[in-house]
């Protein structure tokens, strides 16, 4: 499969850090019908933790969310990329990245049993469109 990379929205919500946040959440967007490609957990602050949630539609979602306790931030914006697993698969990625002066704030990536890979990187809200750009899109 050659390489995919597309922009993706995603919005976080803020829990307490507390064993079952994580499940209640993820059962209560199920619950509503809200299907996720990817669901990130990132470090908050001593009391908190905030969840990544990337729905395959983010209108749905958020009008699924409505009357939720759930309180979403966001939409942002951040990077999807697809791709055969190869040795140093995202080494290009990231030298298209580093050309262009941009720097990931966070990435998260995953290999699967059919030998494919999914990557999320996150950038500065302000590097997005360039990003897009330097990776030829």
């Amino acid at each position: 499969m050659p390489t995919k990379i597309r922009e993706v929205q995603y919005c976080h919500v803020t829990v307490p850090d507390e064993p079952g946040q994580a499940c209640q959440v993820l059962a209560e967007l199920a619950q509503r019908g809200v299907d996720l490609f990817a669901f990130h957990v990132l470090p908050g602050d001593a009391r908190h933790t905030r969840l990544a949630l990337f729905p395959k539609d983010m209108d749905h979602m958020i009008a699924a969310l409505g009357d939720s306790t759930l309180q979403l931030h966001g939409p942002f914006r951040a990077l999807l990329i697809q791709g055969d697993d190869e040795l140093g698969a995202l080494v290009d990625i990231h030298r298209k990245l580093f050309d262009a002066g941009i720097n990931v704030v966070s990435s998260t990536g995953v290999a699967d049993s059919s030998k494919g890979y999914g990557y999320i990187v996150y950038l500065r809200s302000e590097d997005v469109d360039r990003a897009l750009h330097a990776l030829g899109l």
